[in-house]
């Protein structure tokens, strides 16, 4: 068995014997075998484990033993484990029955770890009774060492998430403006040049070349178009004509304003439509006029461009009405401009973010934060975006993640509270069950619920931490992933999984000096006295605090007594 130390009592019943001398003994020698010595603790729990023997004749056949394993810690409290109880063939009573030729038994008990049980030693306790008189009370030596009490070097570094800005520097936009055209035609007239949205958009383009614009017009596509009437080709080449009279104008326009990047091959992109039987689907559905529903009918009902234009000018009194509201909106082009609008540099954004945070938006103020390195710098742009935006669960959020960056876990709960009042989401709830479980030191169902609920990266983790205070290595082990913790290198060597752990530690650059104290406890484990001496003069360097800690550290029991071990103290 795994750890498994062999004592025998007959020593202590020379005692025994001496009393038998002179009252006639009831109880003889003991043999047993404590499974696991020094004691374990896992899970918050330490089980005691005992396979003993009583020998032949070992209980008086009117006897009963009252076997009580107790925890003699090093401050004078007294522990007891689960008392069991055993009698003779011809004993009364609820025991377990001794016959005579003697009989081999298990013991097995688990308490809740005290702190106290670092260091100390289990006796044993044996009362024996012959009736309702207590016959022999015995005492025994030291049967098991102190507790191992490595799972108490888990390190609660529950892991919270930041929330991500959504900022875009370079945003793309179109704007539009249309030339119409007369009947047949495709030159543009004097009036249609100065209409409102042309002019619109030609003073747009010309804002963009000045100097310090955040406009970056990128290119110009001209859609044009002629309406359903007369013959189709004559009328597709008039939408390609229109197409090319709009191209001549911007041209025109552009060098007087000196747009070069205009002058860029694939700058202007032309699409003719042809005859526009969508646009004068859509403008009829506009019109409240008596036929509309029988003009749509015959735009559904007839595919023949022709027979279908015919079918319509037949219905004269109708016709009319089309050829003044709506074919003159069907002869067009509509000039569509491409434009990146250009956002703050990360200069600038750092800049407004500490002069003037109130100009900034909530995406431009949160990646202001992200950017900046001092960290207290961080956590006042966060604050202001908080001030600013307090209905945004993000701002919040971040100042709750830094403030726990900084070891302010009280300021980071409130905040996170602040959060989840807000939004209801996966990083709030990992965020509140981290806290949740860092405040109370344990977890809760309310935490177990939250990280449950998050089923995020982080909240796997953090569950992974519960999982080693309950003693649930190997599902821990899953539960945090690829992170080089040294958490994760505890899971693993409680695990069984030396090496893991042992490369685990090599990639972990938080907290040398107990990666250096974990990597002894290895070595001692598997009997690498090298392993266990360099790296405890190691870790001592990192922290002389370690060095009280090893003294008496149970996972050093082999070595108390080693002259190399001593040394380093």
């Amino acid at each position: 068995m795994k750890n498994m130390k062999i004592n025998s009592l007959r020593s202590i019943f020379v005692l025994v014997a001496l009393v038998a001398f002179n009252s006639c003994s009831v109880i003889q020698d003991l043999e047993y075998v404590v499974v696991e010595n020094p004691l374990q603790m896992h899970g918050g729990e330490v089980t005691l484990q005992i396979n003993g023997k009583f020998i032949e004749k070992g209980l008086n056949s009117k006897a009963v033993a009252e076997v009580t394993p107790i925890y003699f810690c090093n401050d004078g409290n007294e522990i007891p484990f689960q008392t069991e109880i055993f009698q003779g063939a011809k004993a009364a009573g609820n025991g377990k029955v001794v016959p005579k030729e003697g009989m081999s038994f298990s013991y097995s008990s688990t308490i809740p770890f005290q702190k106290c049980m670092s260091q100390g030693e289990v006796k044993v306790r044996i009362v024996v009774k012959k009736g309702t008189e207590v016959a022999e009370e015995i005492l025994t030596d030291k049967i098991a060492d102190g507790t191992v009490d490595t799972p108490l070097l888990l390190d609660l570094d529950d892991h919270v998430i930041s929330a991500n800005d959504e900022f875009v520097r370079v945003n793309t936009f179109t704007k539009s403006a249309t030339l119409n055209f007369a009947k047949g035609k495709h030159s543009i007239s004097r009036k249609e040049m100065r209409d409102e949205d042309v002019t619109e958009l030609l003073d747009f383009v010309k804002v963009s070349l000045e100097e310090g614009s955040r406009i970056q017009v990128k290119s110009i596509t001209i859609e044009s178009y002629a309406s359903p009437e007369g013959e189709v080709d004559l009328n597709n080449n008039l939408a390609e004509d229109r197409a090319k009279s709009a191209q001549s104008f911007l041209v025109g326009k552009a060098k007087r304003m000196k747009f070069d990047a205009a002058k860029e091959d694939g700058f202007y992109s032309l699409s003719p439509k042809g005859e526009d039987w969508t646009g004068f689907k859509n403008e009829v559905n506009k019109t409240t006029h008596e036929d509309k529903e029988l003009i749509l009918r015959v735009l559904e009902m007839t595919a023949d461009l022709t027979k279908r234009e015919q079918e319509i000018r037949n219905m004269a009194k109708t016709y009319k009405f089309l050829e003044k509201e709506v074919l003159p909106q069907l002869r067009r082009a509509q000039v569509v401009v491409t434009y990146d609008q250009v956002g703050y540099s990360d200069d600038e954004l750092k800049s407004l973010a500490m002069s003037n945070p109130d100009t900034l938006n909530v995406e431009e103020i949160l990646k202001a934060a992200s950017l900046e390195e001092n960290i207290n710098d961080k956590l006042r742009v966060y604050k202001e975006s908080q001030r600013i935006f307090a209905n945004d669960w993000r701002t919040s959020n971040n100042v709750g993640y830094i403030l726990y960056m900084m070891g302010d876990v009280a300021g980071a709960t409130e905040a996170f509270d602040k959060a989840a009042s807000i939004g209801d989401n996966a990083t709030v709830s990992n965020n509140v069950g981290a806290v949740t479980h860092r405040n109370e030191g344990k977890a809760t169902d309310r935490v177990n619920e939250l990280l449950s609920a998050s089923n995020t990266a982080e909240s796997k983790y953090n569950m992974g931490l519960i999982q080693v205070e309950e003693g649930k290595y190997e599902e821990a082990i899953t539960s945090m992933g690829e992170t080089k913790s040294f958490n994760v290198a505890l899971a693993q060597l409680f695990a069984g999984h030396n090496d893991d752990a042992s490369q685990t530690l090599d990639a972990n650059e938080d907290n040398p000096a107990l990666n250096y104290y974990l990597k002894a406890i290895i070595g001692a484990r598997t009997n690498n006295s090298e392993m266990v001496m360099d790296n405890l003069k190691s870790a001592f360097e990192k922290d002389a605090s370690l060095k009280d800690k090893a003294k008496t550290d149970r996972e050093f029991i082999k070595f108390f007594e080693n002259a190399d071990f001593l040394a380093i103290f």
